[in-house]
């Protein structure tokens, strides 16, 4: 356990770092009398402050790596501006590639190109960050992309809506969807062009029961993890696939 002070941010992503670090980041982040609020903070093991820093507004993600790369997504209002970002006289928003992978001392190494072959990302529905791959999933085609060493494949899907991404080898699952199909699971594997997807199944509880709406539901590696109050319930992909 680290001991950290209490921080006025609302909805904290919390990562781990390399040497029992904690990284916590602010989802929104004001530009205002000309500068931006610290909305990211490096904390030691021992819960003493090593580092502040900026990764914008609008932040939809948030997963880190061994290596200690940090990858953030962005929703809409992260990408095209808000909170003050966009307006005249100040700055184009952080988020507006809509992905962006930050060094250990929290300033930018890496974003999602604007004129890549699979569009630009208006909205990334879903984020999952692998070893040291960060896939992708995103509005408005709603493409399947891998981010590995820079380069970026991708591959189209059918499937709309999805809100959490889970990898395992070149088998993928998509979960939820609009409307009807928000618990809805799609596996399948990216072949070619696109995602060769199974019977779509849907996601419940343990004991049958439909997962609440207030439920989190987030894709980390070859797990899905979905937090329902004070439990958390993980579900490997062999059990997406077979459910």
């Amino acid at each position: 356990m680290v001991p950290i002070a209490r921080r006025s941010h609302a909805r904290n992503h919390v990562q781990p770092l390399p040497d029992g670090a904690v990284l916590l980041v602010g989802a929104r982040c004001r530009w205002r009398d000309g500068a931006a609020e610290s909305n990211a903070a490096v904390y030691d093991a021992d819960g003493k402050l090593l580092r502040k820093g900026v990764l914008g507004d609008g932040i939809a993600d948030v997963q880190t790596t061994l290596s200690g790369d940090i990858w953030v997504s962005y929703y809409d209002e992260g990408v095209f501006g808000s909170f003050g970002w966009g307006e005249k006289g100040s700055p184009a928003p952080i988020g507006s590639p809509g992905l962006i992978r930050f060094g250990a001392d929290l300033a930018p190494a890496w974003r999602y190109p604007y004129d890549g072959e699979f569009g630009a990302i208006s909205d990334c529905y879903a984020l999952n960050v692998s070893g040291n791959e960060a896939w992708a999933y995103y509005y408005i085609d709603f493409p399947l992309v891998r981010v590995r060493a820079g380069a970026v494949a991708g591959w189209s899907t059918q499937v709309r809506g999805a809100h959490a991404l889970v990898v395992a080898g070149d088998r993928v699952a998509l979960v939820g969807g609009y409307g009807e199909h928000r618990r809805r699971v799609v596996t399948g594997s990216v072949k070619g062009e696109g995602l060769s997807v199974d019977r779509p199944t849907r996601l419940v509880m343990s004991d049958g029961r439909p997962v609440p709406r207030t439920a989190a539901v987030l894709g980390r590696g070859s797990e899905l993890h979905v937090v329902v109050g004070t439990t958390w319930l993980k579900v490997g992909f062999e059990d997406l696939a077979s459910a």
